[in-house]
């Protein structure tokens, strides 16, 4: 789960980055508005996953606990 979770942090650099890149560049910001809620979609996804619930637990860290090794 750690992996998936740098990955898709990763990601979310790289869109944001490319939507930059895209937008300075002109006539491509259907493209880069669309990979900036692509980046805003996976942040969320990312918050769910690490962000503690009341009992003090992360999704993430419940999954690992659950998973046969």
């Amino acid at each position: 789960m750690d992996i998936a979770l740098s990955l898709l942090v990763l990601t979310i650099v790289a869109l944001l980055l490319g939507a930059f890149a895209l937008s300075r560049r002109g006539g491509y910001r259907k493209q880069a508005v669309l990979m900036v809620v692509l980046a805003a979609v996976m942040a969320v996804n990312v918050a769910i996953w690490t962000l503690p619930t009341p009992g003090g637990e992360t999704l993430a860290s419940a999954a690992k606990e659950k998973a046969p090794e």
